[in-house]
This record gives C-alpha cells, sequence and structure tokens, in this order.
C-alpha cells in the first residue's frame, strides 16, 4: 500500500466518487495510515469546504465509513472527525443542501445514534448543524424519530434477512449456470461479473490484509459455533414445551430461550458482516486478477517486441562477422616499401 502524504491524499479525494467501492478503497487507506489521522481529518475538512455540493456527502459517507470500522482499532478518528463535524454540516447547511442530502445526513446520524458513535447530545448538535431553522425540538418529535429509526432499523434487518435469501438464490443459479457453461469454453470462466463494473486493483498490501481479516471471522469461531451447538433441544423444538410441568420451569427456559436469541441475533449480525467483506474481498481479487491478466498480456507483448529486436542484432552481429572474415589480411601484404631510396628530409629539400 503507498506510503501517506498531503498530496497523495488530496489527489484520492479528488478522485472519490459516490460508488460503495471508491469509499470503501479510499478508507482502507486512511484506516492503514490512522497514525496520521489529525492530517487525514484536517485535509478531509479542507477539501470538503472547496467541493461541489453533490461531492460533500460523498464526503460525509467516507467519513462514516472511516469511523465505524476504525472503531476496533482505535478512537482517534472517532475524536479527530467529532471536532470538525459541526464546522462541517454547517458550512453544507450554508451552502444549500437539498432534501435528498438532508434525508442522508440524518440517515449517517440516526446511524451514529442507533451504534453509540456519538453521544446523543452530540448527534443533537449535529442534527441542529445540518438544519439551524429546527433548533427547538420538542420532546414529542424526538419520540417520533427514536420510533421511526427502530422502524427503519426493523426494516433494514427485514431486507437484509430478504437479501441473504435471494443471495443464495442467486448463487445456487449461478452456480448451475457455470457448470453448463464450463464446457463452453474456458475463458468464460475469467469474464468480469455482470454486477459490478470492473473497478481500480488493489495494491498487494491492501488485498492480503482483507484476507488476513476472514481468518478471524465469525464463520470460524468455534467457541461461539460450540455454545450454539450445545443449547438444549427445548430452545427449538415447540413440541418440546408441553413437557413444561409448572411455572419455574417455564421461566427457566424462557431466560435460556432469551439468551439463546441475544446469542444467535449477535453470531447472525456478525456472519452478515461476514458476507460482506467476502464480497467485497472477491471483488478485490476479480479486480486484481484482471489487472494481473493485463499486466501480462502487455509484458508478453513487450518481450516479443524486444525478442524481435534481439533476433535483428543477432542477424547485424552475424552480417559484421563475414564481413570481417572477407576483408584481407594486411599483415600478409607485400612490403613497397623495401629496395626504394628514403625520401628527403625538410632540411635537405632546403639547403642550397
Amino acid at each position: 500500500m503507498s506510503g501517506f502524504t498531503e498530496n497523495a491524499l488530496i489527489r484520492k479525494l479528488q478522485e472519490l466518487n459516490s460508488s460503495q467501492q471508491s469509499i470503501q478503497t479510499l478508507s482502507l487507506w486512511l484506516i492503514h495510515h490512522r497514525k496520521h489521522h489529525a492530517a487525514i481529518v484536517k485535509t478531509w475538512y479542507k477539501e470538503l469546504l472547496k467541493a461541489k455540493d453533490s461531492k460533500q456527502v460523498t464526503f460525509m459517507y467516507l467519513a462514516n465509513d472511516v469511523i465505524q470500522n476504525s472503531k476496533k482499532k482505535g478512537p482517534e478518528y472517532g475524536k479527530e472527525f467529532g471536532a470538525v463535524l459541526i464546522d462541517a454540516l454547517k458550512h453544507m447547511a450554508k451552502t444549500g443542501i437539498n432534501a435528498k442530502t438532508k434525508h442522508a445526513l440524518h440517515r449517517i446520524l440516526n446511524i451514529w445514534e442507533e451504534r453509540g458513535v456519538y453521544e446523543p447530545e452530540r448527534i443533537q448538535e449535529f442534527k441542529v448543524a445540518v438544519d439551524p431553522n429546527d433548533t427547538e425540538v420538542t420532546n414529542a418529535k424526538r419520540k417520533a424519530v427514536d420510533i421511526e429509526t427502530k422502524d427503519n432499523v426493523k426494516k433494514s434487518r427485514q431486507e437484509e434477512k430478504t437479501r441473504q435469501k435471494e443471495h443464495k438464490e442467486r448463487r445456487k443459479s449461478d452456480s448451475k449456470l457455470e457448470s453448463k457453461a464450463g464446457s463452453d469454453g474456458h475463458n468464460d470462466n475469467h469474464s468480469s461479473s455482470p454486477k459490478t463494473p470492473p473497478g481500480d486493483p488493489p495494491e498487494p498490501e491492501e488485498l492480503i490484509k482483507a484476507l488476513l481479516e476472514l481468518e478471524s471471522s465469525a464463520s470460524s469461531d468455534e467457541a461461539v459455533r460450540e455454545r450454539i451447538a450445545s443449547l438444549p433441544p427445548e430452545v427449538s423444538e415447540v413440541q418440546l414445551l408441553s413437557k413444561l410441568e409448572d411455572k419455574e420451569s417455564a421461566l427457566s427456559l424462557s431466560a435460556v430461550v432469551n439468551s439463546a436469541v441475544e446469542l444467535l441475533a449477535e453470531y447472525n449480525l456478525r456472519l452478515s458482516e461476514e458476507l460482506e467483506k467476502r464480497r467485497k474481498v472477491a471483488t478485490m481479487l476479480r479486480d486484481f486478477e484482471q489487472a494481473q491478466r493485463e499486466l501480462a498480456k502487455k509484458a508478453e507483448a513487450t518481450l516479443e517486441e524486444y525478442n524481435i529486436k534481439l533476433q535483428k542484432i543477432y542477424e547485424v552481429k552475424a552480417e559484421v562477422k563475414s564481413h570481417i572474415e572477407n576483408l584481407p589480411d594486411v599483415s600478409r601484404l607485400p612490403d613497397v616499401t623495401g629496395g626504394l631510396a628514403p625520401l628527403p628530409s625538410a632540411g635537405d629539400l632546403f639547403s642550397v
């Protein structure tokens, strides 16, 4: 992964676009260089002030990705961004943001509030910065927002389950198509995915890091899987409830069930996050493989070009050697000076 410089960061921020891959790639680079968090956030803020209205939201998406994904490694980014976010949001509100942008910002803030990224009072300050005309938020409105947020979270979870189900069905369908198309030719297996266009290839260090992170993923957490496997059968088999004889045993089973629900919900969330990471790594591998194939083609073309040049040089060398061999041997020529009088000197010529 390339080293950090302020000019490199400015260039990457200028090239940033609203695609998920662009945001996540730059986010990984920033998290990797988190020891420069102060300079990074300062540059991020300066470039946001220069950015057009449409790109300012992309800067906020980048900040959101960095803040949330760097929490496990340290609180540096959360604190550093927290110091400039109010001014950044005020600047965005002052330049005139439309309803769509305002909705996107409130969605980020609601996620932060739900996940405890910042204190509720701090979140409220951010919301006021986004919408300065709404400085007096009533308790009723706050409650409505909380209810709406919970509903959105519930809806998002439901949508995530639906997406996972659709993804499994698509994978089955894709597997059948791939096995059917496998006999049509080897090149078809290396074609780009129709779902996502190829992007910039990752650096080898970045790809290795992403692969190493998968080693500690949820699916390899044997301790949690053993806990799930050791749950009593009454937790998952409804017909066994008929064996409950008194209220005390029912309450005891209820506590076990609640604990199992929390355990499974947390594990399912981790598995969903792992699935997203694996999708991302798959995309990185595809882009990296495609880039290597292109580099290999270029290397082959260059090799062929220089082989042709080398062959020409060999031909010239052989021609020069042949020409040298056909030249007469000067050492074997007769001595043309033998028996002749020596030439007069300059003094002999001018003497009287």
